[in-house]
C-alpha cells in the first residue's frame, strides 16, 4: 500500500511538471529559515579549490552526515527512501538536530528509475526529487547515488540467503546469467567475488554488453535532468555533485588484466562518460564523486587489491575523490580481538588523505560504520570512535598536541546509514512472502542505522549522541591548520577519552575537566564572514566555553557582525546551533577551544586557560 501511495503522489507531481516548459526551473524560494547576511552568497554551490571543498564564500568546507537510506534498496517503498514526503521531512529534521548532519548520501535505485528498458519512470524521479527536497529545505546539502549492491536483486532466487539491488530486471534477462549460488559463504560480500551471476552480471555492465551501460547513463542523464529542472535554483545549489556508481568492481578481470588496468581502462573511462552527461543534464558546475575499485583499500591483506585511481593523474575539480571504509577484521570477529582504540584507523584513512592529495582534489569518505547488532556488535562503540577520530585527523590522539600541524585536513564523511524504518520493516525478501524481514535493515542481516522511530513515531539515535552529534568545522574562513574533538563517547558505562589535555597545559585541563572539547586552528583569509562549527546539543549555548585569540566567553552571546565569538541557529529551521567565529584579518594563526566541561569559570581561569593557549600555539603552528 506504500508503494501505491507514493506512486500515485509521484503521477500527480509528474504530470504538474509536465505543464511547466521543458528545461525550466521552479522559480527561487524565499531565504532558508535562520538565514543571517552571509548565507545567501555562502549556499552558492559548492566547487572544489586547492584540494577542499569551498562555498560561495570561499571557506573550507567540510561535509558531514549520513546515507539516507538502505531502505532505497528495499521493495517496500518502492525503492525510495521513504514512504512519504511527510517521513524525509521528520527524518531531514532530526538527522539536523539529533545527528549533527550538513549533509547526505541519497540513495537512489536504477531499477526504478528505468523499469522498462528505454522508459523512465517520471512518477518515481518525481517521488525521490521531492524526498530530496525535504533535506534541501532543512538546509542540508545532498550529493544522489545511484546505489548497487551484488549487480541486482533480479540475480536471486526467492529462496536465496543473499539479495542485491541496482539493475533493473530487464538487465538482467538480457544476460541469461546462471543460476545464482555463494557456496559456503559466511558474509553476503563474498558473493562479489564468489557469486558467478553477480560476476558475470558486473562483467557485462563494465563491458556495455547488451547496451547495459549505454542505457544506465541514458537513464542517469534524464535523471540528473529532471532533478535539475524540478528544484529552484536555490535548492539545486545544495545538491553538491553525483555518486555515479556504488562500490564498482569488475567482476572478473579479462586475461592479463590487473585491478590497477582495469581501473585505468574501464573504469575511468565509464566515469568520463558520466560525466558528459552530468554536462549535459546541467550538472557542468558540479563535481562527480568517483569511487576506485572497492578492494582498493581493503585491512584484510587478501582482500586487498592495487587500485585508488593510480592512473587517473590529477582529476581536478570535476572529481572529488570517493571511497568507502570498514573495518573487516573487526567485522569478521576473528581478525580483530578485543576492540579498537585510539590511532586505530589513522594510517587507513591517513592514505585516503594521500590519494585525495595526489589526485589534486578533495575527498570524501562517503560509507564507514559497523554492526550494532550480532556478534561484534560490541566493537561499535569503539570503531565508530576511532572512526570518526581520523576524519577528524590523521593523527592518533596520544600524539595531537605534540605535532598538530601533521593533523592533515579534516575529512568529510557520511556514516552509512540514517533509516527511520530500522527495526520496523516489512520486507519480502527476493519477493517471498514466506520470508518477510522486518529486523535491523531488513537485508542481508545488516543492522547499521544510527536513528530509529520509538514507540510514538518520534526519531531516536541507537548510538551514543555523543560519538554522533559532533563538533566541527563546517565552514573555515581561512584554511584549517589543525583540529581535534575529544567527544567522550562511551562503551557501555566506560567513557572513552583518548585525547586529554595534556598536563603541560594545566589551566587548560582544569576548564576542560571531564567534559567535552574541540580545539580547532586556522589561518584567516581577510573575509568578514565567519568560521562556523556545528555546536552539538551537548553544547547549550549558555553553558558552552570559548578560550580563543578572539576573546573568552563562558556563555555564548548571540551573533552580529561586531561579535567575534557568537552562536545562531543553523539555517533550515531544525533549531541546530553553530559558534561563529570572526577573524577579518588576513594570513593570521587563530585558534578557539571550545567545551562543555567549564562551569561557571572565573575570569582568571579564563585568562590563564588563553595565556597557555597563546604559547602552545606560538610554538607549535608556524
Amino acid at each position: 500500500m506504500a508503494t501505491l501511495r507514493v506512486r500515485m503522489l509521484g503521477v500527480l507531481v509528474s504530470l504538474t511538471g509536465l505543464l511547466a516548459a521543458t528545461g525550466a526551473q521552479p522559480a527561487a524560494a524565499a531565504s532558508l529559515p535562520d538565514s543571517l547576511w552571509f548565507d545567501a552568497q555562502a549556499s552558492a554551490p559548492l566547487t572544489v579549490q586547492s584540494g577542499h571543498f569551498a562555498d560561495g564564500l570561499g571557506r573550507e568546507v567540510v561535509l558531514r552526515g549520513y546515507n539516507v537510506s538502505g531502505e532505497t534498496k528495499l521493495e517496500e517503498n518502492g525503492g525510495l527512501p521513504f514512504a512519504s514526503v511527510a517521513d524525509a521531512k521528520k527524518s531531514a529534521t532530526a538527522l539536523r538536530a539529533l545527528g549533527g548532519g550538513n549533509t547526505v548520501r541519497f540513495l537512489l535505485s536504477w531499477a526504478h528509475a528505468e523499469p522498462v528498458r528505454g522508459q523512465v519512470d517520471t512518477a518515481y524521479l518525481a517521488a525521490v526529487t521531492d524526498q530530496m527536497r525535504a533535506f534541501l529545505d532543512a538546509g542540508i546539502r545532498v550529493y544522489p547515488d545511484f546505489h548497487q549492491d551484488l549487480y541486482s536483486r533480479y540475480l536471486f532466487n526467492e529462496g536465496s540467503w543473499y539479495t542485491g539491488d541496482g539493475a533493473p530486471e530487464w538487465a538482467v534477462d538480457a544476460g541469461n546469467y546462471p543460476a545464482e549460488s555463494c557456496g559456503i559463504c559466511l558474509f553476503w560480500g563474498q558473493n562479489i567475488t564468489q557469486n558467478q551471476a553477480v560476476t558475470k552480471g558486473s562483467y557485462d555492465f563494465w563491458h556495455n554488453a547488451y547496451g547495459v551501460q549505454d542505457a544506465f547513463l541514458a537513464t542517469a542523464e534524464k535523471t540528473m535532468a529532471y532533478v535539475q529542472q524540478h528544484l529552484t535554483s536555490d535548492e539545486f545549489a545544495g545538491v553538491v555533485g553525483f555518486d555515479p556508481f556504488n562500490e564498482p568492481y569488475a567482476g572478473t578481470y579479462d586475461s592479463g588484466q590487473t585491478s590497477r588496468t582495469w581501473e585505468k581502462n574501464v573504469l575511468w573511462p565509464f566515469y568520463v562518460r558520466f560525466r558528459a552527461r552530468m554536462d549535459s543534464a546541467g550538472w557542468q558546475d558540479k563535481p562527480a564523486f568517483v569511487e576506485p575499485n572497492l578492494f582498493w583499500n581493503a585491512n584484510i591483506s587478501s582482500q586487498k587489491q592495487e587500485g585508488g585511481l593510480l592512473d587517473a593523474g590529477t582529476i581536478g575539480s570535476r572529481y572529488v575523490f570517493n571511497t568507502h571504509f570498514y573495518d573487516q577484521k573487526a567485522i569478521s570477529g576473528i581478525l580483530m580481538w578485543g576492540k579498537a582504540g585510539d590511532g586505530q584507523y589513522a594510517s587507513d584513512f591517513g592514505t585516503v588523505r594521500g590519494r585525495t592529495t595526489a589526485l589534486g582534489t578533495a575527498g570524501i569518505v562517503s560509507e564507514f560504520g559497523h554492526p550494532l547488532s550480532g556478534s561484534v556488535s560490541d566493537k561499535a562503540p569503539t570503531v565508530g570512535k576511532a572512526m570518526y577520530q581520523a576524519l577528524d585527523s590523521r593523527l592518533p590522539g596520544a600524539s595531537w598536541w605534540s605535532n598538530p600541524t601533521g593533523s592533515g585536513p579534516v575529512l568529510s564523511g557520511t556514516q552509512w546509514q540514517w533509516d527511520l524504518y530500522s527495526g520496523r520493516h516489512h520486507e519480502l525478501m527476493n519477493g517471498n512472502s514466506d520470508k518477510v524481514l522486518t529486523a535491523g535493515d531488513a537485508w542481508n542481516d545488516e543492522d547499521l542505522s544510527a536513528v530509529a522511530l520509538d514507540n510514538s513515531g518520534n526519531p531516536v539515535l541507537r548510538q551514543d549522541a555523543r560519538l554522533l552529534d559532533r563538533l566541527y568545522p563546517s565552514a573555515t574562513a581561512g584554511s584549517a591548520v589543525a583540529f581535534t574533538y575529544e567527544d567522550r563517547s562511551r562503551d557501555g558505562s566506560t567513557t572513552l577519552t583518548w585525547n586529554p589535555v595534556p598536563s603541560s597545559l594545566p589551566n587548560v585541563a582544569q576548564l576542560v575537566g571531564s567534559g567535552q572539547y574541540g580545539l580547532l586552528v586556522w589561518r584567516s583569509n581577510g573575509s568578514t564572514a565567519p568560521t562556523e562549527l556545528h555546536l552539538p546539543a551537548s553544547f547549550p549555548a549558555a553553558s558552552t566555553t570559548v578560550v580563543s585569540d578572539l576573546g573568552t566567553t563562558a556563555g555564548l552571546p548571540a551573533y552580529t557582525k561586531t561579535t567575534p565569538i557568537a552562536v545562531a541557529n543553523e539555517v533550515g529551521g531544525t533549531g541546530s546551533k553553530r559558534l561563529l567565529l570572526t577573524a577579518s584579518d588576513t594570513n593570521v594563526v587563530h585558534y578557539a577551544l571550545v567545551t562543555s566541561g567549564a562551569t561557571a569559570p572565573s575570569a582568571s581561569l579564563l585568562s590563564a586557560a588563553r595565556t597557555e593557549l597563546s604559547a602552545w600555539a606560538a610554538k607549535q603552528i608556524s
